[in-house]
């Protein structure tokens, strides 16, 4: 993991000074709310629909047990003893009370985080595949690659008022795990074709939200070095440009849609030769020196498979499903890379108990180095695990209520805050995704049905990332009623695809009934071997129309 050196000590508890003072004022009445807005979104701090809530950088969704042990802390002193992991790998705080959020930043600054670039019109923490060191499939670890960008856009003097939110992700990997396409920046560590040489493939203009697009290539191959400064070259582009007179229309994505891939390519490469690469690249040195951070564990010397993990698997059916289900390829022999689902039956997606956050901790310092990683899909990733190792995690988690094998499963759903806490939410997101859960509870049928990718969101902003599930719902209202879209056929994987609207929108009660007929389609339709996504792209949309609008009764 990446450890702040001086810099960056001196840099977060000077801004938690300030914020601090800036919070005095706000309740002493000399600032208003207008006035403190633009100051508390640069700390992470939201006014929601009942309290504050504070937003935390979890850059490249990576997290040291400490750091967890501190969530876990400030979750039972400050806010109602848990915390929310987000769908871009960070974690919110939703009912602190503003008078306690200078405390709060100084807990977290003393373990090296804080809420900087996690709101407004900047360059947002910057997110990456979860399994980043250790997946099979990966070309090179994104995380020096991620961190770098950190430190060039923290704070980035000519990028802080942008004209709207802008975020990057960044994979290694073959599979796209990190959904590069959806996002305004998306690289990809890749190798030259004719020289085998690693390089970015550089896509810009994707996003979900109000107007959903997937991100445009504009570069094939960027050679390592020349990273910032064609970064650097597209946000100027983009800032010089960008719609400021409409907030709907300031992401990058419009812009490139109204002058054309093409043409906006055309600006960056003019911009990034005009540009003194020697000036904005970062230093070999400091590349080298941040990559070191990086380094593998001392990983023991394993057979690829374990006897122990076979045995145990062989002796109990419900670990030997968890282990299918929650378990990925590893690097290393011997090691698996672990999901813990924060799915479990009745729970709001994504959210973790401080005692939960503790006893992760715990397995992290026992089994996994002190790492964890947070996924978009809102769960938590045990990265370097033993496979012999895996019998007493299970217990342990099974225990906290954490040992649902459910992982990219149709209970594994994604699901922003919803109505029930955002100020900008339209309808519920947590109500419709418990509903859901428990209509699909039973683990033989689930396992029956297999990959199917659900996600969420409650108003068209899309933080469930209901554009690019596999079944995406969105909460609108409409005249005064709740009613949620249903869209199919969504993807977030390196095939990104945008889910298509089935019909008119339902009443919440009439939601698991839709997602029924839907899933039956499948089932009766599919050919040997064929997942949810395949099926419907092999027969189309139609036969899920059919079945949809059925027994549907339109909010009016």
């Amino acid at each position: 993991m990446y450890r702040y050196d001086e810099f960056d000590e001196r840099f977060v508890r000077e801004r938690v000074g300030q914020f601090r003072d800036q919070v005095a004022r706000r309740l002493d009445g000399s600032l208003t709310e207008d006035e403190f807005k633009p100051l508390r979104l640069k700390n992470g701090v939201y006014l929601q629909l009942h309290a504050y809530m504070l937003r935390i950088a979890i850059p490249y969704g990576t997290l040291s047990s400490k750091q967890l042990r501190q969530l876990a802390l400030i979750g039972e002193r400050y806010d109602r003893g848990y915390g929310h992991f987000t769908t871009r790998q960070n974690l919110q705080f939703n009912w602190p009370k503003l008078r306690d959020i200078p405390a709060i930043l100084d807990l977290l600054a003393d373990v090296e985080m804080h809420g900087i670039q996690t709101s407004g019109n900047c360059i947002r923490n910057v997110t990456a595949d979860h399994f980043a060191g250790v997946a099979q499939d990966e070309i090179e670890d994104p995380r020096p690659t991620a961190e770098l960008i950190r430190q060039w856009s923290s704070l980035h003097p000519e990028f802080s008022y942008l004209p709207r939110k802008f975020k990057i992700a960044v994979t290694g990997a073959e599979h796209d795990r990190a959904v590069i396409k959806a996002h305004d920046i998306g690289l990809r560590l890749r190798r030259h074709p004719d020289t085998g040489a690693v390089g970015y493939e550089i896509t810009v203009g994707g996003g979900l939200g109000r107007t959903p697009m997937i991100g445009k290539v504009v570069r094939d191959h960027l050679p390592k070095a020349d990273l910032l400064v064609y970064l650097e070259a597209i946000m100027r582009v983009y800032n010089l440009e960008g719609r400021r007179d409409n907030k709907y229309k300031a992401r990058v994505k419009i812009l490139v849609h109204e002058i054309g891939a093409e043409e906006f390519t055309r600006r960056v490469e003019e911009e990034f030769a005009r540009l003194d690469g020697p000036s904005v690249n970062a230093d070999p040195a400091e590349v080298a020196r941040i990559a070191a951070y990086f380094a593998p564990p001392a990983y023991e010397a394993l057979p690829e498979t374990s006897r122990t993990l076979d045995a145990m698997k062989a002796a109990n059916p419900a670990f030997a499903r968890w282990v299918e289900v929650n378990t990925a390829p590893h690097k290393a022999p011997g090691y698996t890379a672990l999901t813990i689902s924060l799915k479990p039956l009745g729970q709001a997606p994504g959210d973790a108990t401080s005692d939960q956050m503790r006893l992760v901790a715990d397995l992290a310092d026992e089994f996994s180095h002190s790492e964890i990683r947070v996924t978009h899909a809102q769960n938590l990733v045990l990265p370097y695990v033993r496979q012999r190792d895996l019998f007493p995690i299970w217990q342990r988690l099974g225990q906290a209520g954490l040992a649902s094998a459910n992982v990219g499963l149709i209970t594994d759903i994604i699901a922003c805050p919803g109505l029930d806490y955002c100020a900008l939410a339209t309808a519920r997101s947590i109500p419709i995704a418990q509903a859901i859960q428990k209509r699909f509870a039973d683990a033989a049928r689930e396992a029956r049905i297999g990959a199917l990718n659900i996600k969420i969101s409650g108003c068209i902003n899309a933080c469930g990332h209901h554009h690019v599930g596999h079944i995406g719902i969105l909460g609108l209202e409409k005249r005064g009623i709740e009613s949620y879209q249903i869209t199919l056929g969504g993807d977030a994987t390196e095939n990104t695809a945008i889910g298509e609207i089935l019909g008119p929108g339902l009443p919440a009660e009439e939601v698991p009934d839709a997602i029924e007929r839907i899933v039956g389609v499948y089932l009766a339709e599919r050919i040997e071997g064929e997942s949810f996504i395949e099926n419907v792209r092999r027969i189309g949309l139609a036969p899920f129309k059919s079945a949809f609008q059925e027994a549907t009764h339109a909010v009016a």
